[in-house]
């Protein structure tokens, strides 16, 4: 009922717990004074001993008691309200800190979808779990006992009757739990897979609408919704039936209690304000435990979230290497090197041997499927598991720290994200410290500049994804704030693809002008081999292996596989052209 490891997770929420019971059972002892002052006055009352002076005392002690616990009341709900801030940060700073650890790759261990109901719902789970459900569990262990050691000096066996009552309460609830166990580990799957077909579906919407696939599309959301709908009602239905249960068994100690508490008295063994204060208290007995099972349900929703949570947590992680890259040299070499999706799947990459030198301009060309985007991500470490030696620098990528490998690499692809914001905001991401001097200058390379001033220039507020752009100015924009990094390695993955002509000139001139010009080592990807022309080196790819290399005017001469390519690329643009 308790998780252990997330209370040692969370060393100031555990203070906050503490708290939180702490003020309850003074609560519970304010409780208790009122009750023995409200018993004795009615007692003295209808014996006549009651004076004024006496009234006056019981009065003011119970005003004070209430106000007292009108207090620990609000101390309790501060200290609620603590824990649960407490977990909602250090839970969601733990899944951002084992995403980073990850690194970009955390896509096999774990879908986006589930990291976002983790760091949602899960969380949220978490948040009234471990602000509520511990302490009242912690609580309603320790009213009982209190009360019994109160009342058991005024009567014994009537104490002894409420007290054996209350594990009633708790029996039922274990009961329940073995239910609710595989229930909810449903309910979870369940949910979890709905998650998962709401982006597919809402992130390829688009392509649903052209290929008129959205219906059939919302068809399978709603066959998803309608399992959800019924194992979410499955739980209801639960929880509704086992809050009945609790409460027939809360109510009927009550009533057993009450019952021998009357008894006591009938036959003189217990004064009239004794029985007062056991028929007042006998409900307090109760009331904790009754509340806890009305938490139970949340109980168990938090501790199938902190699985889940756990189950991310614990992932192994690959060894991050600590070696920093030093400043002199860039080179990108790779030496046999093979790749796998899978452990014993088939392989997309074999036998790759490749030199990227500093400095110098290398394309990688192919058809689509031939890998070239995957030696982007093995040198970005979005792809690990890979066989044979891979450098930066002289030292082996696998050791070399993430953070000193992703300040040299600068990585645009063809659907790098605009981030809702300020056209400022998304360029401030390449350069925090940049002016808007520095800012406009990133823009005018680019040609932007001039298009967005009358939008607003820098303080233009673009939508997400920058849909409020073309798709140029979007990939331009991109590129813009990849040059403000200012980076020694530059890696584009098909960063001209679906892109008017105009922008794709402005483009390749920049990267060109990053080789040539300003020295940083540049890694081209371009399905158009037209862009690749001006390289240092072209790698021609075909089924996960290199089949030809050199400059562009040596494998024209070769008139091989990448000659042919050229070739009929070139009759389509031109007939294209000619056409229009």
């Amino acid at each position: 009922m308790i998780k252990t490891r997330l209370l040692g997770m969370l060393k100031n929420g555990r203070k906050y717990v503490l708290l939180q019971v702490v003020w309850q059972w003074l609560g519970l002892v304010a409780q208790i004074i009122i009750v023995g002052c409200i018993s004795r006055t009615l007692s003295e009352a209808y014996f006549h001993k009651l004076n004024v002076k006496q009234l006056l005392i019981y009065l003011g002690v119970a005003l004070f008691s209430v106000f007292a616990r009108m207090v620990f009341d609000r101390l309790y709900t501060e200290a609620s309200f603590e824990a649960s801030v407490d977990v909602k940060n250090v839970m969601r700073d733990m899944i951002y800190a084992k995403l980073l650890r990850l690194g970009s790759g955390y896509r096999k261990y774990v879908s986006s979808a589930q990291i976002t109901q983790m760091m949602g719902e899960g969380v949220e789970q978490l948040e009234v779990y471990f602000g509520k459900y511990i302490s009242q569990f912690v609580y309603a262990l320790v009213a009982p006992v209190t009360l019994f050691l109160f009342l058991f000096q005024f009567n014994v066996k009537a104490a002894a009757v409420l007290l054996a009552a209350v594990p009633l309460i708790p029996i039922v609830i274990m009961i329940v739990m073995k239910v609710a166990r595989k229930l909810l580990d449903k309910y979870f799957t369940i949910y979890y897979g709905l998650g998962d077909t709401f982006l597919e579906k809402l992130h390829g919407m688009t392509t649903l609408k052209i290929y008129q696939a959205d219906e059939k599309a919302l068809e399978e959301m709603d066959e998803e919704s309608e399992k959800f709908r019924r194992i979410t009602m499955k739980v209801l239905s639960m929880q509704l039936n086992s809050t009945i249960v609790m409460d027939v068994v809360a109510y009927a100690g009550a009533a057993v209690g009450i019952a021998v508490t009357l008894g006591q008295f009938t036959i003189g063994e217990m004064k009239l304000d004794e029985a007062i204060m056991f028929l007042l208290l006998s409900a307090e007995f109760f009331l904790p435990m009754r509340l806890l099972g009305s938490y139970f349900h949340i109980g168990m929703n938090g501790m199938k979230a902190a699985d889940k949570i756990f189950d991310f947590l614990d992932i192994k992680e690959p060894k991050l290497g600590k070696e920093k890259l030093n400043k002199d040299s860039y080179d990108i070499v790779f030496r046999n090197v093979a790749f796998a999706y899978e452990k014993k799947g088939q392989k997309v990459l074999s036998g790759i041997n490749m030199d990227v030198p500093t400095g110098k301009l290398v394309s990688i060309v192919g058809v689509s499927g031939s890998g070239k985007s995957t030696i982007a991500g093995i040198i970005r470490r979005q792809f690990k598991g890979y066989e044979g030696n891979i450098t930066v620098g002289g030292k082996e990528i696998k050791n070399i720290s993430e953070d000193s490998l992703m300040s040299a690499i600068t990585a645009v692809s063809y659907n790098s994200f605009i981030f809702p914001g300020t056209v400022r905001d998304n360029l401030l991401l390449g350069n925090k410290k940049a002016s808007d001097k520095k800012l406009n200058s990133a823009l005018n390379i680019m040609n932007l500049l001039d298009e967005l001033q009358p939008l607003g220039g820098l303080d233009y507020l673009l939508t997400e994804g920058g849909s409020n752009l073309s798709g140029g100015q979007r990939q331009r924009l991109c590129l813009a704030r990849a040059l403000l990094k200012n980076s020694p390695i530059y890696i584009f993955d098909e960063a001209t693809s679906n892109i008017d002509v105009e922008s794709e000139e402005i483009i390749m001139k920049v990267i060109r002008k990053l080789s040539k010009d300003m020295g940083r080592t540049v890694l081209l990807i371009s399905h158009r081999l037209a862009n690749v022309v001006a390289s240092d080196e072209i790698l021609m790819l075909e089924q996960g292996s290199i089949i030809e290399h050199g400059t562009h005017k040596q494998l024209m001469d070769k008139k091989g596989s990448y000659a042919k390519l050229f070739m009929a690329q070139h009759e389509l643009e031109t007939y294209s052209g000619g056409d229009m």
